[in-house]
């Protein structure tokens, strides 16, 4: 599988650490699209990157790190391909996935702390969508996307 993952200067420090934990999965490519340090930079900057990646096809998932995560899941959810769902926990990481078909996680560093998160990111790369009436679901949301054009 191929993944993006970026951040803003809030989300930094558990990006790196992100990025370790996949890398030493062996079976995810990880694309990183910055940021590079700590400078303040603006999140929109990045969240795009990631968000273009998936909502292109050229990355299969992504994952975006502020602060909160709230910023970020903004930027990400403006884009009608992207599905990313800000996480705090197993049970959302979980449920974003089987429920709502996630394509990108969103986390905020300031919020969790690394073990936790390295536990969202496995359940949320594991979880498969269920389907069903979920499938349904995401048509409708799909629907508004092409409506509000």
């Amino acid at each position: 599988m191929k993944l993006a993952i970026g951040c803003d200067h809030g989300g930094f420090e558990l990006k790196e650490e992100v990025v370790k934990f996949l890398k030493a999965m062996g079976n995810i490519q990880v694309e990183d699209c910055g940021v590079a340090g700590k400078d303040s930079v603006d999140y929109p900057d990045y969240g795009r990157k990631v968000s273009e990646a998936v909502a292109r096809g050229e990355a299969e998932r992504g994952i975006l790190i502020c602060g909160t995560g709230i910023g970020m899941s903004i930027v990400a959810n403006r884009y009608p391909q992207v599905r990313a769902a800000l996480c705090h926990d197993h049970f959302t990481a979980q449920m974003s996935r089987e429920h709502n078909d996630a394509n990108i996680l969103v986390m905020g560093e300031r919020v969790i702390g690394k073990g936790v998160a390295l536990e969202i990111v496995k359940t949320w790369l594991e979880t498969p969508f269920a389907g069903g009436r979920h499938q349904l679901r995401l048509n409708k949301i799909a629907d508004i996307g092409k409506a509000i054009k």
